[in-house]
């Protein structure tokens, strides 16, 4: 680990990286031009520092140094020490949680390289709400799955809310996007995936009596309000539903996601 840098000045250029955090438009364009994340809060760092992302930096109040000081032995980036007052100045808003990283983001892989070693998918369509989204990495990596594929519109697993929401796991479970759309669903089912896509029609199966019959399962979810497309679901042979108590029209996407993860894992 490096020494530890004072910072003072919430203009200091060092701190690029960490600029207007809560200005959606400018991140989305400003990490997409730059490659770069954020972790945010000591579980994530840590998380963060255990994963294959490099750190970038580490910009933390004295106080959260000292109870990061021992995991950030190996992290070979600058560690900015500054104030909360100079860091609300420079993200945009109080960090309470006092500590926030940077890392470079990697490529992508091919959806291909993804499928190759897993058994248990989770697919989404269209899921552009990041705490949603952070909720189901976290839940896929605590109930066995082994990688995510993403359609082309949904939202940034990297964004920082995402991130902070997946409390870091997002940075270690394979993520790829699958296109054509819906069309490259065929692949997975080419790759011996039974595909299984989550619905609240009353047709669908339910979920307790589904005995999947492949070894390697894909579990097909659909945003928060809108579900899966007609397009989606006409191209899945088997559609599974979780029952659910009268006047309940869903669950929340991520709870659905848990409760399938469970059962098919």
């Amino acid at each position: 680990m490096r020494t530890p840098l004072t910072i003072d000045d919430p203009r200091d250029p060092r701190l690029a990286d960490y600029v207007g955090l809560t200005d959606a438009a400018l991140r989305q364009r400003f990490e997409g031009e730059v490659g770069v994340l954020i972790a945010e809060g000591e579980l994530v760092i840590r998380e963060l520092i255990r994963s294959p992302y490099p750190v970038r930096s580490v910009l933390v109040t004295p106080a959260r140094y000292e109870r990061l000081a021992a995991d950030l032995t190996t992290v070979d980036a600058p560690v900015y020490l500054a104030g909360r007052d100079v860091m609300k100045a420079a993200v945009g808003f109080d960090i309470h949680r006092g500590a926030v990283a940077a890392a470079d983001r990697l490529p992508l892989p091919d959806p291909a390289a993804v499928v190759a070693g897993a058994s248990r998918l989770a697919v989404l369509e269209g899921l552009n709400d990041h705490e949603n989204l952070g909720a189901l990495f976290r839940n896929a990596a605590a109930l066995g799955v082994d990688a995510v594929l993403l359609s082309p519109t949904c939202a940034d697993p990297l964004y920082r809310r995402a991130v902070r929401v997946s409390l870091g796991h997002v940075l270690h479970i394979p993520f790829a996007r699958l296109t054509p759309w819906p069309a490259g669903l065929a692949s997975l089912t080419a790759a011996g995936f039974e595909v299984l896509a989550l619905t609240p029609r009353p047709t669908a199966e339910a979920l307790q009596t589904v005995v999947p019959t492949s070894t390697r399962v894909a579990i097909l979810l659909g945003a928060e309000g809108p579900g899966l497309s007609g397009p989606a679901l006409e191209a899945v042979r088997r559609w599974v539903r979780i029952p659910m108590a009268d006047g309940v029209d869903s669950l929340n996407v991520a709870t659905a996601a848990a409760i399938a993860f469970h059962h098919l894992g």
